[in-house]
């Protein structure tokens, strides 16, 4: 299907904007897949807050120029599916993780994070990344850890007083 400039530029437009947004991106190869199979990629897509796209390399080099992502461009090759990560960094890689599993059609060839182009074998130390409320809940635990082994230590002193008081009284029960 031939698309008119003006579609061109509003795809272009589109994307550039959801990348300029975006944490994360991963593209795939797709070739082989089912017209229900990609439905399904895009409807756990929607469900996990990742942007995906099938789009002319062109387009998306255009789209990618000036964000994160221009590492990206010389990667574009081939039928790609491109995911942007939204909210969370790992969320597109955990998406193409799990559709690599159902689909063995499908491939990733390229993921980027935070500027920097990774080898599509770092696929799953990206999508192993907390959320952003796991990493809170990390970080509160570990800055709440040293407030509770101070406090354990302080009850510790009161408890083994206790003990040793329950100890002494039951040594002299026992002795009369």
């Amino acid at each position: 299907m031939t698309l008119k400039l003006d579609d061109k530029k509003a795809i272009v437009a589109e994307v550039a904007e959801v990348a300029q947004k975006s944490l994360s991106a991963v593209a795939a190869n797709y070739r082989g897949l089912t017209v229900t199979q990609l439905d399904s990629l895009r409807k756990n897509a929607r469900n996990s807050g990742v942007y995906l796209r099938v789009i002319r390399n062109t387009l998306a080099r255009r789209a990618v120029e000036n964000t994160d992502f221009a590492c990206m461009q010389d990667a574009l090759v081939g039928p790609l599916i491109i995911g942007f990560s939204q909210d969370d960094p790992g969320a597109a890689a955990r998406l193409f993780r799990d559709a690599c599993k159902l689909y063995e059609r499908l491939e990733v060839k390229v993921i980027a994070l935070g500027g920097e182009l990774l080898d599509a074998k770092k696929l799953e130390s990206v999508a192993k990344l907390p959320t952003r409320d796991e990493a809170l809940s990390q970080l509160l635990s570990v800055m709440q850890a040293p407030v509770a082994k101070f406090v354990q230590t302080l009850a510790g002193v009161n408890v083994k007083l206790v003990r040793t008081l329950e100890a002494v009284r039951l040594e002299k029960a026992k002795a009369e």
